[in-house]
């Protein structure tokens, strides 16, 4: 069989499955390094990998706005079958992603054997082994029928240059060289039950001011109410020595930061994975959910923090509220534990 020269990937779920992608993208340059390679992901996330070498062209799909619904995704995999793509690989199993892989007619589209209707969607399908495998392993199964093991190469996210240059401009204004390593902290997520209490942030912030750390509080959008109680908790001396850039940062922007910090404290959360893909050595607070479902950060700089309780985990997102009505998976998290666990990564004492 001739190489594809024309690769289409599918991913359009949340911020952390796009990043968790590029171990595979980077093992198809490597298998097809004269194919064109195209990224999907959810709309909003373009930006993010608009400087990724190995890709040839990146897509938003507006999976909550104008491309919402079964026909419309129906009609995105018509409008795919005229471009050229030869080979086809969803990293999603939705009825949605096998919708567009059926309708797009490309010659080879390989994905998931689960749900039962994906075995209809594409011409050749692996098992997930979701049981077995860790997230990245699995994306790489989907390179099996193509002659690639399960191995994952080295990745690293590419920002584009004005996220960069943003990045560098907040350090020479604001964080300038020897008044001590940055931490990043970022105490928001998504879903309601994977936030660390906010009186628990507020300790770290205090523990690592008095060490001689400097403190980033970074925030999303809709975020920032809980970034300003973090701050509003924590002591004047650590106030002092805290900069907050919550909500005023583009996701590009975000990365670019968040590559900069000498470590980073973090829910379990999409920028999570900004971390661990640009090496910057983390601790990730686990707890609805859990290491072993295969989401964590990847790389040695990287802990997870998490408790051992029969009720984990409880989701694979987890939920507004704990099911249970304790939420002791995270709230039993110390904060002392975890200044224990970022002291190291920041050169500084415990």
């Amino acid at each position: 069989m001739a190489d594809p020269r024309k690769i289409g990937v599918w991913q359009t779920a949340f911020l952390g499955d796009a990043v968790l992608t590029l171990p595979l993208i980077a093992a198809l340059r490597a298998r097809f390094p004269e194919a064109a390679i195209h990224l999907f992901v959810r709309a909003g996330l373009e930006g993010l990998f608009a400087a990724q070498p190995e890709l040839t062209g990146i897509h938003g799909f507006d999976k909550r706005g104008s491309e919402k619904g079964l026909a419309a995704a129906w009609r995105f995999g018509r409008d795919l079958k005229s471009q050229g793509f030869d080979l086809w690989l969803s990293a999603h199993s939705s009825a949605r992603s096998a919708l567009v892989a059926a309708s797009s007619g490309i010659p080879r589209r390989i994905g998931y054997d689960a749900p039962w209707f994906n075995r209809l969607a594409y011409t050749e399908t692996v098992s997930r082994r979701f049981d077995e495998l860790a997230e990245v392993e699995r994306l790489m199964a989907l390179l099996g029928p193509l002659g690639v093991g399960l191995e994952a190469p080295a990745a690293r996210l590419v920002l584009p240059a004005l996220a960069l240059e943003r990045a560098r401009a907040i350090w020479e204004t604001g964080l300038p060289e020897g008044e001590g390593p940055v931490l990043g902290v970022h105490p928001g997520s998504t879903w309601p039950t994977k936030c660390w209490p906010v009186g628990h942030f507020s300790r770290v912030l205090d523990l690592a001011a008095s060490a001689g750390a400097r403190i980033l509080l970074l925030a999303g959008p809709g975020e920032e109410g809980v970034a300003r109680a973090v701050l509003d908790g924590a002591g004047d001396p650590a106030r002092r020595r805290t900069a907050s850039l919550a909500g005023a940062l583009s996701l590009p922007e975000l990365a670019a930061v968040i590559g900069r910090l000498s470590a980073y404290l973090t829910n379990d959360s999409g920028p999570m994975h900004l971390a661990w893909v640009q090496d910057v050595p983390l601790a990730a607070l686990f707890g609805p959910t859990t290491r072993s479902l295969g989401f964590f950060p990847r790389g040695e700089g990287s802990t997870v923090l998490e408790r051992d309780l029969s009720c984990r985990p409880c989701g694979l997102h987890g939920h507004k509220r704990c099911p249970e009505g304790h939420h002791r998976c995270m709230t039993e998290i110390r904060p002392e534990e975890v200044w224990a666990a970022l002291a190291p990564k920041l050169g500084l004492p415990g």
